[in-house]
């Protein structure tokens, strides 16, 4: 098993990142980085990523969670970021992503989470938060979701054709143009931080061609994580960004099936895919709102 591990002066002075890096070793060998900030006794909050960002993506984020009285947990998932990556595309699945942050839950043993997701962040955490529920308080999403076998929209489609056989792939950029406020030249290098080589960039060329639209294999445990959502009584807000061709609207089906929408203050935050770039405080609050939400009575 090939693993690129990049090299830690790629991540030498950040434009706002100036958060310490702890590290777990997986079974199997494989290094998760990950963030944590604020009191190690505090209640969880559980920011996940996408693709093909790491968590430098939430830097904007952490600080105001953290003020609002919460512990902050951001991982970069297995072939992001500061974390190990395989260099063999058939080494990634869906599943396998999804039980390796289940592993680094379980290892740190958190409870009591409220997920933050979009993107692939979202296609992860929720599957996680239907696989676990125990360990979770609520969910805040924005800009993703839980496909299940649908056919893809257009603006997806073309994103994954263009993951798969573009000779070029320039992650920062690609972050750029999927925000709306303009990255600076630095920010857009501290994204392209992790991947100094071609090979590095496995992952985020592998997982759009992963998302469980028609035909995929792993629609069978969508629908089973769907059947969870559909009786998920817990906190949910949608925040979906209103300038995202590819997920706008997406939160219909969330507030039409899950019982835990309902009562909660849904809005539509203002940016495009990335909207952690756009509009960071307004996800920030919708987070902190779930966080605080009491649980319903059973």
């Amino acid at each position: 098993m090939q693993v690129y591990r990049t090299p830690e002066e790629r991540f030498a002075a950040l434009p706002d990142f100036p958060f310490a890096p702890h590290y777990l070793e997986l079974r199997g060998g494989l290094r998760l980085h990950y963030l944590d900030e604020g009191p190690r006794d505090a209640p969880v909050v559980l920011l996940l990523h996408g693709e093909p960002t790491w968590c430098y993506l939430y830097r904007h984020m952490i600080g105001p969670i953290v003020a609002a009285g919460f512990r902050v947990i951001v991982p970069d998932l297995i072939g992001f970021g500061k974390s190990d990556k395989l260099l063999d595309r058939a080494a990634y699945s869906y599943a396998g992503q999804v039980a390796w942050i289940r592993e680094w839950i379980e290892a740190l043993d958190l409870t009591g989470m409220t997920l933050g997701c979009q993107d692939w962040g979202s296609l992860i955490g929720l599957r996680l938060a239907a696989e676990m529920p125990e360990r979770f308080h609520g969910v805040a999403l924005s800009n993703g979701g839980l496909p299940a076998g649908q056919e893809p929209p257009r603006a997806f489609a073309i994103w994954r054709a263009f993951s798969r056989y573009s000779p070029l792939f320039p992650i920062g950029g690609i972050v750029r143009r999927g925000s709306k406020r303009g990255l600076s030249p630095a920010e857009v290098a501290a994204y392209d931080a992790p991947f100094p080589t071609r090979a590095s960039k496995v992952a985020a060329r592998t997982y759009p061609g992963l998302v469980p639209f028609a035909g995929n294999p792993a629609v069978p445990d969508q629908l089973k994580a769907w059947e969870v959502f559909e009786r998920w009584t817990k906190p949910f807000l949608c925040c979906f960004a209103d300038g995202d061709p590819i997920t706008r609207g997406g939160d219909a089906m969330w507030l039409e099936r899950v019982p835990g929408t309902r009562g909660m203050q849904h809005r539509t935050l203002r940016g495009g895919h990335f909207i952690q770039e756009d509009d960071p405080a307004g996800f920030a609050a919708a987070i902190i709102e779930v966080a605080q939400t009491p649980l319903r009575a059973a």
